[in-house]
């Protein structure tokens, strides 16, 4: 659109419902230490009122539609979204962009205290810290290492005036992307944009984010009194747009993508060392994040990461057999393809994407490009990023010392 505002859409005719998500291209990189958890924190502010609407207005209204409204943060996005029937479109996106443009920062007191109180919960659960622990052993004191929640310190003293000068900053018509799937016409998105979003200011060009340094690797242990030990082995992984991200994800699907997965079967199955163990990989503009993640008695810590180095190493040294790349890769298409059946999927994924200058390959094209897969391609990127030699690892437990130890399998240098 002339204001810089982009829109996608995708239809669906043979559904009754539409999925409607504003992308922002602000997040938690975005973001000085001293305002870290800002963008969450204005993210929950969009939801406490308008100048025309409260707080239980926007509540009742998608109630009363039957439909849902959510949003979320990311590292380099935020996301306000609704799921509605075709017949309410027109309600539904007069009231996110009224959310999104003009929010009163009523309640701010009150919130403030909500968003306190996910932080408390966020930290009582070992399970989820230890992944913001390994992204900041990745990415030591810079923006892709801080916690997207925010800390205790800057939200318990920020205030109105500050949330507002980050709205006004980064809502702006050149970061918004407005993303629909399901029973709607293009045209029908585009004429509510211009409608409804003309508002919105035109900024000040994008900000010089901070480049990403990863770290050597090292070994972030917290203690903390819990029955299992969480570990994270994290290294950088691939930019979104990398040709060779099909291999990693057929990679991150053969270690720990699913329940025949080598380390679901060799930790889980076979031995019985754990009941949560899996891989993930996550991607940015200019670089990602890989990782696996392992929850185990301290007792059995040793031996479980015994298993995920020898896993690691195996993979690299050895082609995969035939056998298991073929039904790995039709397992990810599969799985593709089944979770782009819900508009709201389609709708994060092709709003997301074009957030971030990405490559949005058709369904055939995606499918066509993981099959395309080669055991080469899939030791190849294994050889570079998934060596346990070449990780970090963060881990919360009920003592360092025990941390050290169980780690020794994995890098002599991480456990001195």
């Amino acid at each position: 659109m002339p204001s810089g505002v982009r829109v996608v859409s995708e239809e669906m005719p043979s559904l009754r419902s539409v999925a409607i998500g504003i992308w922002i291209g602000v997040g938690s990189r975005h973001e000085a230490p001293e305002a870290s958890g800002l963008s969450h924190f204005l993210e929950h502010m969009l939801f406490k009122g308008t100048p025309t609407r409260g707080p239980r207005d926007i509540a009742e209204l998608f109630d009363g539609m039957g439909g849902e409204v959510n949003a979320f943060t990311g590292r380099d996005h935020t996301a306000l979204y609704a799921r509605v029937l075709d017949t309410q479109v027109d309600a539904a996106f007069e009231a996110l962009a009224d959310m999104l443009i003009r929010p009163s920062m009523r309640d701010l007191e009150q919130e403030r205290e909500v968003v306190l109180e996910e932080i408390a919960m966020y930290e009582d659960d070992p399970g989820d810290l230890v992944h913001d622990l390994a992204a900041e052993a990745v990415f030591p004191g810079q923006p892709l290492g801080r916690p997207v929640i925010g800390t205790t310190g800057v939200i318990s003293s920020v205030d109105a005036d500050v949330v507002s000068a980050h709205h006004r900053r980064h809502y702006v018509a050149p970061r918004v992307v407005v993303a629909a799937a399901g029973h709607v016409a293009h045209e029908q998105i585009v004429a509510l944009a211009e409608r409804h979003l003309t508002e919105l200011g035109r900024g000040e060009g994008s900000d010089q984010l901070e480049p990403a340094n990863p770290s050597t690797p090292r070994l972030l242990a917290r203690e903390k009194p819990t029955e299992q030990v969480h570990l994270a082995l994290a290294g950088p992984g691939l930019p979104r747009n990398d040709d060779r991200r099909h291999a990693l994800a057929v990679l991150d699907s053969i270690l720990g993508g699913s329940m025949s997965s080598r380390l679901f079967q060799e930790v889980r199955e076979r031995r019985g060392l754990a009941y949560a163990v899996g891989t993930y990989a996550t991607s940015y503009r200019e670089i990602g994040q890989l990782g696996v993640y392992l929850g185990t008695r301290e007792e059995n810590l040793r031996e479980a990461v015994q298993v995920v180095a020898t896993e690691l190493q195996r993979i690299a040294e050895e082609p995969v057999p035939a056998a298991e790349l073929t039904r790995t890769r039709d397992h990810l298409v599969g799985r593709l393809l089944l979770g782009l059946e819900s508009p709201a999927n389609r709708m994060h994924r092709i709003g997301r994407t074009h957030l971030g200058d990405g490559e949005l390959l058709s369904m055939d094209e995606l499918a066509a490009r993981v099959q395309a897969v080669t055991a080469e391609d899939v030791q190849q990127v294994a050889n570079e990023m998934w060596r346990p030699e070449l990780m970090s690892v963060a881990a919360i437990g009920p003592r360092a010392d025990e941390i050290r130890r169980g780690v020794e399998p994995l890098s002599a240098a991480l456990a001195a």
